[in-house]
């Protein structure tokens, strides 16, 4: 057959996409939504670490214990007034508690690191009062009730150390006063007594009464000194094992283990999706081809496999029909994909409306575009009489040489010559003549011919049964239709048939789809297009962008202008 001549590139190549295209919020979800194995991966490690933290490091325990801290007074009896915390710094005594003396201490007893006893330890003051909360973090209840009843402890007897060493410094300084005091008392005594005048010994005896009343002074202020009470308070609540509580923070750490997964596994699929692109949507292909979309095919869920929506596998074929003439060889070409179903499909659908289409492929599928379309053919809808679901093909000058003519009869002889036109929807009905020479126009044109008697009966020196109208091969001779020798290996589909082979067995059918290998590792498709045309196959999701670029560039600088583009597993039907 005459093989169609590719159309000629335009200067400018093919009309790009635009430009650029707002990007949405569904496009910012689309990623996350179309990565969830690797966000499921990355959630899981973060669940699964934060429970290993959890069953290694153990729940840990807190026990509390509260000190009421007091003013060192004079008189323990007198009242401190209404601001009570004005007299002792709170925040000083809270520096005291969580000092290096009482943080010794702990280290001491407990075996831990100073640095983290200051962790494990804390001093809590409320507002307005003189109480400090000491609280203590500890694997096990008895470690963090001893730790916390220590460390107030602790913090008492330090304050009442610094307290008792600033008595005992007053008090000192003041025996010192005292002591020289004394001394000038016992010289001013001599002087008295050794005076002969009188107004000698009235100025000693006067200076004598001066000093007597310091040693007085003196000694009241030592006695109130040496009275002070250093108490600096008093545990009002120790910590006990039933009192103690957990830290409750399992549940809290896998929660926080598992959305920080989350969190991961989000900025990691945006970064694999910077990194490697694939077609998400329709504009995505059409921007990244520049082609037409000639449909969408969704999947559906047929015996627990994903399966085409055989609708939008029509829809398909109707666009393709709308743009091929007869003859015509269609290779369906993906990047990395496989096509086998598509093409089967497509098969199908053309197939049902009366064509002859043959399906070739040279990568031994076969035997499997064979099995899918007679399982496809069992759920082609009822047709409607006298109309096909796919428009008919474009005819050829060649087509245009046959003339429906009217006969009588209903007997017929097999055409030496077959006609190339495409079978009618009524098969029972209709025959095609040859050509006859006649004296006055010469020749007549050959057509469709109905007929009042035509029978579904085969012709040949075997005879032939028929299937759904549709002659079928038997006997030794074989089957013909319209003239034609029809292929034993083929099937009847709806009213056409499809038929199976090779590409070099193609050469003499009117319509042919060829089953092509992925263009990245065979350059057989692009070949087979150069002879016909080709509809490039996009996968959703699957489809990488750089693979669809460049299979496009192939084409085009093959000379290959492609029907367009169809959108595969574009969604759940």
């Amino acid at each position: 057959m005459t093989d169609q001549t590719p159309a000629s590139w335009a200067a400018e190549g093919w009309a790009a996409g635009p430009a650029s295209r707002t990007v949405t919020l569904g496009d910012l979800l689309r990623v996350p939504l179309h990565r969830l194995r690797l966000i499921g991966v990355t959630a899981l490690v973060g669940l699964l670490g934060a429970l290993g933290y959890v069953l290694l490091a153990g729940a840990s325990v807190t026990a509390n214990a509260v000190v009421a801290v007091r003013p060192v007074v004079t008189d323990a009896f007198s009242p401190s007034g209404a601001g009570a915390d004005r007299s002792v710094n709170m925040n000083v005594e809270s520096g005291i508690a969580t000092g290096t003396d009482v943080v010794s201490a702990l280290s001491r007893a407990t075996g831990e690191d100073p640095v983290v006893v200051r962790e494990l330890l804390q001093v809590e003051v409320p507002t307005g009062g003189q109480i400090l909360r000491f609280t203590y973090q500890g694997d096990g209840a008895d470690e963090a009730v001893d730790a916390v009843n220590l460390a107030a402890q602790t913090y008492l007897d330090v304050r009442r150390q610094m307290y008792e060493k600033q008595r005992a410094d007053m008090l000192r300084s003041y025996d010192d006063s005292i002591a020289k005091v004394a001394k000038q008392q016992a010289s001013l005594q001599k002087r008295v007594g050794g005076a002969k005048g009188s107004a000698a010994a009235d100025a000693a005896v006067a200076e004598l009464a001066g000093i007597n009343n310091q040693l007085t002074q003196l000694n009241s202020s030592r006695t109130e000194i040496a009275a002070v009470d250093v108490n600096p308070g008093w545990i009002t609540q120790r910590a006990e094992p039933a009192l103690v509580t957990s830290d409750g923070k399992g549940a809290l750490l896998l929660v926080a283990g598992l959305l920080g997964g989350v969190l991961l596994g989000v900025v990691l699929a945006y970064a694999w999706e910077a990194m490697d692109r694939r077609v998400r949507s329709v504009a995505d292909a059409r921007d990244a081809t520049g082609l037409p979309l000639l449909g969408t095919v969704r999947r559906r869920r047929f015996r627990g496999r994903a399966q085409p929506v055989d609708a939008d596998v029509r829809y398909v074929a109707m666009a393709v029909a709308e743009r091929v003439g007869k003859p015509a060889r269609v290779a369906l070409l993906a990047a990395r994909e496989d096509t086998t179903v598509l093409t089967a499909g497509l098969a199908v659908a053309l197939a049902a409306g009366g064509r002859e289409v043959f399906v070739a492929d040279d990568s031994g599928r076969l035997d499997r575009l064979r099995g899918i379309v007679q399982t496809d053919r069992g759920r082609l809808p009822v047709p409607i009489p006298g109309r096909s679901s796919v428009p008919a093909s474009r005819p050829s000058a060649e087509d245009d040489a046959t003339a429906v003519i009217p006969i009588a009869g209903s007997a017929r002889r097999p055409s030496p010559h077959p006609s190339p036109a495409p079978a009618s929807t009524d098969p029972d009905a209709t025959l095609t003549l040859p050509r006859i020479a006649t004296a006055k126009t010469g020749t007549a044109k050959v057509g469709t011919v109905k007929t009042a008697t035509a029978t579904a009966t085969g012709t040949g020196t075997g005879g032939s049964g028929s299937s759904n109208g549709i002659p079928v091969a038997g006997g030794a001779g074989g089957a013909s239709r319209n003239g034609r020798a029809i292929d034993p290996d083929s099937l009847v589909v709806g009213t056409g048939r499809v038929g199976f082979g090779t590409w070099r067995q193609a050469a003499d059918q009117k319509l042919v789809l060829f089953n092509a290998p992925p263009a990245e590792a065979d350059e057989r498709g692009v070949s087979a297009a150069r002879q016909g045309t080709a509809v490039v196959v996009v996968e959703r999701d699957r489809t990488r962008q750089s693979d669809l670029r460049r299979l496009v560039e192939r084409l085009r600088a093959a000379g290959v202008t492609p029907l367009g583009f169809v959108l595969n597993r574009s969604g759940r039907g």
